[in-house]
């Protein structure tokens, strides 16, 4: 089948690419491409699962609260600190 396709220059650099790579015509690399991308597309992908961890059994710790705790910590060593000084 005969067809016109207008290419972004991107595309026709890594054709031309291709061409030279593996020694093949402009239309070779092109169907080429179109259908790996095809195929790929076809393909349904693995749907992504977040790990989670057991922390222990009882969680007295309010992590929504974990970087305000931080700072208090980093206050009082840094009190620590002036304190020695003195």
């Amino acid at each position: 089948m005969r067809t016109t396709v207008t290419l972004d220059q991107d595309v026709e650099r890594l054709l031309r690419a291709a061409m030279r790579e593996r020694g093949i015509s402009f239309k070779q690399a092109l169907n080429d491409a179109i259908r790996s991308g095809l195929v790929r597309g076809n393909s349904r992908r693995k749907r992504f699962v977040q790990k989670t961890f057991r922390m222990g059994p009882e969680q007295n710790f309010r992590w929504d609260k974990a970087l305000s705790v931080a700072a208090a910590m980093e206050d009082e060593a840094l009190s620590a600190k002036l304190s020695l000084r003195k």
